[in-house]
């Protein structure tokens, strides 16, 4: 029969639903579409269709903007967040609202059109992991921005280009899913003088029918109240608040971990569209000692519906214990 979990951070409930009897093959994914790479801004030598690089990893005595680099930051050109003016904070009535101040970037992963992170060498996706750090701790350096996130949107049903690219989003306010997690992880610090994340990477070790991977430094989960069908959460098992602080030894074992899950997922459900989110600490240390970064994988491979819209409920239909066996037993 179905059953409520409740997720011991956001206090959020899911039904797991396993009667509907989801399995890998019952999920209907996209046919794979691929971008002309002749217009396709992300593309090496196009880089005129762009805006100006922020930064970028390129061979010794190539230009700016130019080709020769193996992963570029751009702004976004239809930015959801602009870096200048003021934040013009304002009452309306009852009513709040400020100006869209932030910064919005693209990492472009790759300068192959059909390379992805599942495929470029390891390498390649230490470099990106490097990227990351770098232009978050650049960003950091101004006071303006409270929160940083990196998020990830791949397929054509979540995604506007096929060339594999990655998001750094800045906010002057913390974003209230953040809060959310912020305020369940510090009610637990408070009674139990321990991080949450910390305790549930225990019990994971503990009882492990939800882990697909791990190694000295990471662990891949699905987690115990999983909302969507083989969610997954990647989480250092030290204590670590600040995902631009991310050390040389983990920035390897993060590549590592992140392209076995993604190529998994290849295997098990081909050309699945996904989000990926990176929750690290808001920039301050007074939340250091129970907030601990996580990446958080979402599979698109369901819908929320009015049920979901109106209860705050999720209906997942597969297991996530079965969906964590499905995805240790994928051959990569």
């Amino acid at each position: 029969m179905p059953q409520l979990r409740k997720d011991p951070i956001l206090k959020q409930w899911v039904i797991i639903s396993p009667e509907r009897g989801k399995r890998p093959h019952d999920f209907r994914l996209e046919t794979e579409q691929i971008d002309d790479p002749e217009t396709c801004p992300f593309c090496e030598g196009h880089e005129g269709l762009t805006p100006l690089e922020t930064m970028a990893f390129r061979k010794a005595g190539t230009a700016l903007n130019q080709p020769g680099w193996w992963v570029r930051v751009i702004p976004d050109r239809d930015p959801i967040l602009v870096p200048t003016g003021d934040t013009g904070r304002e009452g309306i009535g009852m009513f709040d609202a400020m100006n869209a101040i932030g910064i919005h970037e693209v990492v472009v992963e790759t300068p192959s059109h059909t390379q992805t992170l599942q495929t470029v060498p390891l390498d390649q996706v230490r470099e990106v992991i490097w990227t990351y750090k770098q232009r978050m701790l650049d960003i950091k350096k101004n006071p303006r921005f409270k929160h940083l996130m990196i998020v990830k949107n791949s397929g054509r049903s979540v995604s506007n280009f096929s060339h594999s690219h990655s998001h750094i989003v800045a906010t002057p306010i913390i974003p209230k899913r953040i809060e959310e997690e912020i305020d369940g992880a510090r009610e637990y610090y408070h009674y139990h003088d321990r991080c949450i994340f910390c305790d549930i990477i225990k019990q994971e070790l503990d009882q492990p029918g939800r882990i697909i991977y791990q190694d000295a430094y990471f662990v891949a989960f699905c987690p115990f109240a999983s909302r969507f069908p083989f969610e997954v959460m990647i989480i250092p098992k030290t204590h670590q608040p600040f995902f631009e602080a991310i050390d040389n030894d983990h920035v390897h074992g993060f590549a590592q971990i992140l392209q076995i899950t993604l190529k998994k997922m290849q295997a098990l459900l081909a050309n699945l569209p996904y989000n990926f989110i990176i929750h690290t600490s808001p920039c301050s240390d007074s939340y250091r000692d129970f907030f601990h970064w996580h990446l958080e994988l979402i599979p698109k491979l369901t819908q929320v519906a009015g049920f979901e819209w109106g209860s705050g409920f999720y209906i997942n239909p597969l297991p996530p214990e079965d969906a964590a066996q499905f995805l240790r037993d994928a051959v990569i």
